[in-house]
């Protein structure tokens, strides 16, 4: 089961800080699917996975095909971190405003959850982030809703999300993998060898 509300002290902390982060990664995601590792998006039902053009995670997007053309995109960072977008053309969200939404998945939901308005690609909309266990519940959600108070917000068909998750995770699991190799390939120095405790390693004296 998914918790009812989000706790007020998380959210408090949630805007000061996983907020500006999150609107940095939207805008890495959305900018450019480009990215530095071998993975190329592709479509998983009415869902496209891609790779974020800053090599730290991967996202999923859809867009459904009614008034405003409101696009839902899910991100994953490579540390686990997540963030959920959702924007429309007819919105007349400003960028920074500070929202109050309820949003509901087929099995639960979050009561007053903390979002913050933002503009990309001529749609405005709202950017938020939740636990780690979120993509996994909503990769089990048929639906997902969301609410303004009394105000119904969006009513989004998540048919295949389960799917497009699994394979959201497969791109974050080769951007670890190349952060790693990358890693493993860096320099240490001409002077220290790659095993200074191996029975054959010399140490170079300095001049």
């Amino acid at each position: 089961m998914l918790p009812s509300q989000y706790p007020c002290g998380r959210a408090r902390a949630f805007i000061r800080t996983v907020l500006p982060s999150a609107c940095f990664a939207l805008t890495c995601l959305v900018a450019s699917p480009a990215t530095a590792i071998d993975y190329a998006a592709r479509d998983v039902g009415d869902w496209t996975v891609a790779a974020s053009k800053d090599g730290q995670g991967c996202f999923l997007t859809r867009t459904y095909d009614r008034a405003g053309d409101t696009t839902l995109l899910l991100g994953l960072d490579a540390d686990g971190a997540n963030h959920l977008s959702v924007l429309n053309a007819n919105w007349s969200i400003k960028p920074k405003d500070r929202l109050k939404l309820d949003f509901r998945l087929s099995n639960g939901g979050y009561a007053k959850h903390a979002a913050i308005g933002l503009r990309s690609d001529g749609k405005q909309g709202f950017v938020t982030s939740f636990e780690a266990k979120f993509p996994a519940y909503f990769a089990r959600s048929n639906e997902l809703h969301i609410a303004r108070g009394d105000v119904p917000v969006e009513r989004l068909n998540l048919a295949g999300s389960g799917a497009a998750v699994a394979e959201l995770r497969r791109c974050v699991a080769a951007q670890r993998l190349e952060a790693k190799a990358v890693k493993a390939r860096k320099p240490r120095g001409d002077d220290i060898p790659e095993d200074p405790f191996a029975p054959s390693a010399q140490r170079r004296s300095k001049k």
